[in-house]
């Protein structure tokens, strides 16, 4: 049976896989604005707009029903991380606009934002995976996965077509095989 925690761990996938890339521009000292923006709008729109959407607004909140607090333990922590996230691509960001308006020493902001983002990415990817999840999974009975697992697509229903998982998933291949 698909669930609603394996459909976020098939999204992790391709989030790791865009940390791969960022992690590889990085290493390879890339300088190109319009991947650096490209990483930027998969981050907003793909990990964060989406996936940290459908654990934010529904996962997490039914995981509270049963108990979790998003205020201490294993859901606030990861509530924790995804600000943290939003932090680091918040700082990508204002390094793009100065080395959109020709300040090419921002590019080390770029860098260590960028390098920032995927630890704190692959890491916290890892704990939801191997710990939450399973708590999840351990908490939610058949029927509460399958409900979630339909509101997940109506998420994916609403959110930008050129940012959806399908769109998305192309974008983060097209640039691994570029920088990986």
């Amino acid at each position: 049976m698909n669930t609603a925690t394996q459909n976020l761990e098939n999204d992790h996938v391709y989030i790791l896989r865009l940390t791969d890339v960022m992690a590889a521009m990085v290493m390879k000292q890339s300088t190109n604005i319009d991947d650096f923006e490209l990483v930027v709008n998969l981050i907003r729109k793909f990990a964060d707009g989406f996936h940290h959407a459908k654990e934010e607004d529904l996962l997490f909140p039914k995981m509270g029903e049963k108990g979790f607090s998003p205020l201490q333990g294993p859901v606030a922590v990861m509530l924790h991380e995804h600000v943290q996230g939003r932090a680091y691509v918040q700082g990508m960001l204002e390094g793009i606009r100065l080395l959109r308006r020709g300040k090419s020493e921002a590019i080390d902001e770029v860098y260590r934002n960028m390098a920032g983002y995927a630890q704190l990415l692959q890491s916290h990817i890892g704990k939801e995976n191997n710990i939450l999840f399973r708590m999840a999974d351990q908490a939610l009975t058949s029927e509460e996965q399958a409900g979630l697992l339909a509101k997940f697509a109506e998420v994916e229903k609403i959110i930008d077509t050129e940012y959806n998982s399908e769109n998305s998933i192309a974008k983060i291949e097209r640039l691994a095989a570029i920088y990986l």
